[in-house]
């Protein structure tokens, strides 16, 4: 088998694989395909999400679901206003040995697992959301000098209320950046809403069945790393993300007029990645511009940030990101 079938069969087996998974999560969750595609996008490429939306939509019970379908560890942190660091970290007590000396043992925190549900994230304080900062970009815990490695595949699954509610905190930026993508949960339709209604309602309880394991997570993280993105695809890609930079030669009026801050490089990481994803599940081992634009709002969204004059008017960051999808072309003219 030559290498191009060899890719082509690759990539069925990675959308076959990822689709019994989306199957699996769908007999629980009714509707929410974007979002559904979103989480899984994350799972695919090893990166964490930022689910936002009101109480009641179905967020945690999402990461729950999808807990349940992978064979890994799994925890749940409720995030509160008097959560400290070391009740998710862990710390140092003190134990007393056979021989009756006292020494001081590390007492891990439940961020030791493999896939970590934050739930109601932004209800804890800056400095204990800041506690996270180097468990989600290294997956390492740092406690009195001694630096500890979590297992592979380690996913943050944080979800949020809107920040606008009371009792909540915003996160900080440098956290937010390190969510590879944050998914907005909106309201089920009329539809949707019925079949909830009726299949929650009855008693009757869908239990999912486990499809993958973190070897096999590993396995296909490492092919979509192998996915090719063309340069000139890959240009397209970084003046989507210089775009959203204030006085940048590529930006549009629209964002030297309601941005402060732009993405950063981890963006645009984030944009090739997810990018890579929709093309295996389409098939293809190259990315195309389509791919770009449909990761362009979760990659990019929460790595904007808005300046006053936005603020004012209630502009939202995912109206200024769609007119920088309008006003970008595709080939630099």
């Amino acid at each position: 088998m030559g290498i191009a079938e060899t890719m082509e069969e690759r990539s069925r087996q990675f959308a076959e694989r990822y689709r019994a998974v989306h199957e699996q999560i769908a007999r629980v969750i009714v509707g929410h395909d974007e979002i559904i595609h979103g989480v899984l996008t994350c799972l695919f490429v090893g990166g964490h999400c930022l689910l936002e939306g009101v109480p009641g939509l179905g967020k945690t019970l999402l990461v729950r679901t999808l807990a349940k379908v992978l064979e890994l560890d799994f925890s749940r942190i409720q995030f509160t206003p008097d959560l400290m660091p070391a009740d998710i970290l862990g710390t140092n007590m003190v134990m007393e040995t056979p021989d009756g000396r006292r020494v001081f043992e590390f007492q891990r925190g439940p961020i030791f697992t493999q896939i970590c549900l934050a739930d109601e994230i932004n209800r804890a304080t800056p400095k204990t959301q800041s506690a996270m900062l180097e468990t989600m970009q290294e997956g390492t815990v740092t406690a009195a000098g001694t630096r500890y490695e979590l297992k592979k595949p380690f996913f943050v699954m944080a979800t949020q209320n809107p920040i606008e509610q009371e009792g909540t905190y915003p996160l900080p930026e440098a956290q937010l950046d390190r969510f590879f993508f944050k998914l907005l949960v909106g309201y089920s339709d009329r539809e949707q809403l019925n079949t909830i209604v009726g299949r929650t309602t009855r008693g009757a309880v869908v239990e999912p069945a486990k499809v993958l394991d973190g070897r096999e997570i590993l396995d296909w993280q490492s092919l979509v790393r192998e996915v090719i993105v063309a340069p000139h695809v890959q240009d397209y890609l970084v003046r989507l993300v210089l775009a959203t930079h204030p006085e940048d030669e590529f930006a549009p009026p629209i964002t030297n007029q309601f941005l402060r801050w732009g993405a950063s490089p981890r963006g645009a990481q984030s944009l090739a990645l997810g990018a890579k994803v929709r093309a295996l599940l389409d098939g293809r081992y190259n990315v195309s511009f389509e791919d770009i634009r449909r990761v362009f709002l979760p990659a990019m969204r929460h790595r904007v940030i808005v300046n006053f004059e936005a603020q004012a008017e209630g502009v939202e960051p995912d109206r200024v990101l769609l007119e920088i999808l309008e006003k970008v072309p595709e080939k630099e003219e």
